[in-house]
């Protein structure tokens, strides 16, 4: 090791202490020297995803390590196991995989917590009715220690953005949906934003220059550098293709190809490693460029004058790796991080905001975004006010005459089922949201339960206003009795039914975030509900299995309809029809024409749809749970399915 040279043109920043040399792979060095901070190791790392064939290996034997002030990049061709590593050493691997190996964390097998780990994935999640700054105030609120007051969790949300250059754009949208926003590049400033915020022991970041310009890359990563020494944080990250000067930021490099490492240490010793290997790298052309081409996979095209296939040059610096000094050092270093045990990282309960606080800003944020998102409950309400307006003009002043029976039962139904089943219109909105949760809860900003009473308390203005302004309408218009409680009592069940298809929505989401195979599936469910309320056949004519029993018990169409039968039939007395006695009552409609049953009163009925409300948003909950177990699984299943074909 001390005869290499940096003889690659990069010519990376001197340390705080001075120029950059080999002694920090001697034993005495800053493991010694300095014990804070998040020493990660990894020995023998092995992923393999099951497929029709068995299990697949994704990554052998990756060894390496990571120390607090470095920078490690990650560096290969796609597919080569770049957000793998980063998977599993956040332990975020799904779970249709396999793993073996040894990750250790300050000489201890353990698993970094809240407020020590951040992870940012290649796939973004924002919520693009947002400016940057609300975006990073509410993250910065959801994320830092509530014994920290607001003042400063607003100071260090500007000083982030200040630190990645966003201060021009503090007021632009993060934009989405047709609605012209930030660049690609910015969105990934804004996520790197978040997760630099409670300044972590550990941060990982997967492509954080992706869809920057060489000079924006450079300074975001050249600021990261700074943030890293400044907070003595551990950092890896996957980066593509970076330029020279990016290049000479990082300490080490590992470099994988077909998950298998062919290199790791420092960077300014990987050009020497190739040029000993019979690969050099031209006078004018980047180095890391000349790594990615030489073991690229993806092109079938053989390297260098002697024609050699890519897989053979793969193998012959894989080997030509774990027999190099370079490799004996990091085996050194990795036993001599082992032997001294740093500092015990766990989780402190005082850190994270109380479950109060994650509920207030999260429903404080999706209120907003709700109201701003015009597909979300704006456009809902001017179809209802337009449908409210039909149904009022159609069954205008239906009277009171026998012949309006008829017609009160199918204005009646219309609200009960086809009115409610419009929700399926902001499914999109809600794929987009659970999108945002997901991504969030990765690095676990807030729990389920947080998020699912959150949704709850934002949406429920909304929601009212739906049911209120078009109910008036159609009820007025209608010419329903005429009394304040029954209408109050109409609009409540018109609420209660746009909570609980509300909840049914998110549920179907989190299942099935597939915008077309979530609204075929909300729909079907919604129309057995229908069928099975007691409208297009009497309860006493269902089926007894299945129809009868369960549907016609948990469907919550049926106690809507039968609350809105008795509010409106109750008290109401036809007169005569030929052949009939002289005046028939309500209450003999309701239990002898629509078997609808009497013993309890109609508020029994809205009472269950409030109850069902509490066990949908229950089920919501169960449901997250146990998808973010189920799902990988079923997933793999599909893939094996796909590749026996």
């Amino acid at each position: 090791m001390g005869g290499l040279k940096n003889n690659n043109g990069i010519n990376p920043e001197p340390d705080e202490g001075g120029g950059r040399s080999l002694e920090m792979l001697e034993s005495e060095s800053l493991v010694i020297k300095k014990r804070s901070g998040a020493y990660l190791t990894w020995e023998k790392l092995e992923v393999a995803v099951s497929s029709s064939n068995g299990f697949q290996p994704i990554l052998s034997g990756a060894t390496g390590y990571a120390k607090p002030g470095e920078i490690v990049a990650i560096m290969g061709p796609s597919g080569g196991g770049k957000s793998t590593l980063l998977d599993s050493l956040a332990g975020q691997l799904a779970s249709n995989t396999r793993s073996t190996g040894r990750i250790l964390i300050n000489s201890r097998k353990l698993r970094l917590t809240y407020g020590t780990m951040a992870y940012m994935t290649q796939e973004q999640a924002l919520t693009w009715t947002l400016t940057v700054k609300e975006t990073i105030y509410y993250s910065a609120e959801l994320q830092l220690p509530k014994s920290m007051p607001k003042s400063e969790k607003r100071e260090r949300a500007d000083r982030t953005i200040r630190e990645m250059g966003l201060q021009d754009s503090i007021n632009t949208r993060i934009g989405g949906w047709g609605v012209k926003g930030l660049s690609g590049g910015q969105r990934r400033r804004v996520s790197i934003c978040i997760q630099l915020l409670t300044h972590p022991k550990l941060l990982l970041l997967d492509e954080p220059t992706s869809g920057l310009d060489s000079a924006a890359s450079y300074y975001v990563m050249n600021q990261i550098v700074k943030l890293t020494r400044q907070y003595n944080m551990t950092v890896l990250a996957a980066i593509h293709q970076p330029s020279n000067r990016v290049f000479g930021l990082f300490s080490n490099l590992c470099l994988l190809s077909l998950g298998k490492t062919i290199y790791f240490g420092p960077t300014f010793a990987a050009n020497q490693f190739f040029a000993a290997n019979g690969f050099p790298c031209p006078d004018l052309e980047s180095p890391t460029d000349h790594y990615l081409m030489t073991i690229n996979t993806d092109f079938d095209e053989d390297i260098g004058n002697n024609a050699i296939p890519v897989e053979q040059v793969i193998d012959l610096l894989v080997e030509s790796y774990k027999s190099s000094a370079i490799y004996m050092e990091v085996q050194n270093e990795i036993a001599t991080i082992c032997r001294q045990e740093g500092d015990l990282i766990q989780k402190k309960g005082s850190m994270r905001p109380s479950s109060i606080t994650q509920c207030l800003v999260l429903a404080r944020r999706s209120f907003i975004n709700m109201y701003r998102d015009v597909g979300y409950y704006w456009l809902r309400l001017g179809i209802y006010i337009a449908l409210g307006f039909a149904l009022g003009t159609v069954f205008y002043n239906i009277g009171s005459g026998f012949g309006s029976l008829n017609a009160r039962l199918s204005l009646l139904m219309f609200v009960s089922s086809f009115l409610t089943i419009l929700a399926i219109g902001g499914f999109p909105s809600f794929v987009e949201e659970m999108k945002v949760f997901q991504w969030e809860r990765l690095n676990g900003h807030y729990g389920v339960g947080s998020f699912v009473i959150s949704h709850a308390l934002s949406s429920a203005p909304y929601l009212l206003l739906i049911s209120l302004i078009p109910g008036v309408i159609a009820y007025l218009l209608a010419g329903l009795q005429r009394e304040h409680e029954r209408f109050i009592y109409f609009s409540l069940i018109l609420f209660a039914s746009m909570l609980l298809v509300e909840c049914l929505m998110m549920i179907v989401a989190t299942i099935v975030p597939n915008l077309l195979m979530g609204i075929i599936s909300s729909a079907g469910i919604q129309g057995l509900m229908i069928l099975s309320a007691g409208f297009f056949r009497l309860p006493n004519d269902l089926p007894i299995i299945f129809w009868r029993y369960p549907m016609y018990y948990i469907s919550f169409h049926r106690y809507a309809l039968q609350g809105l039968y008795k509010n409106e039939f109750e008290g109401l007395e036809f007169p005569e029809y030929l052949g009939g006695p002289p005046t028939i009552d309500g209450k003999m409609i309701l239990k002898g024409v629509l078997q609808i049953e009497m013993g309890y009163s109609k508020w029994v009925d809205l009472g269950i749809l409030f109850g069902m409300v509490f066990v949908y948003r229950g089920l919501l909950f169960c449901t997250i749970k146990i998808t973010e177990r189920v799902k990988p699984i079923i997933t793999a299943f599909l893939l094996s399915s796909t590749c026996r074909y």
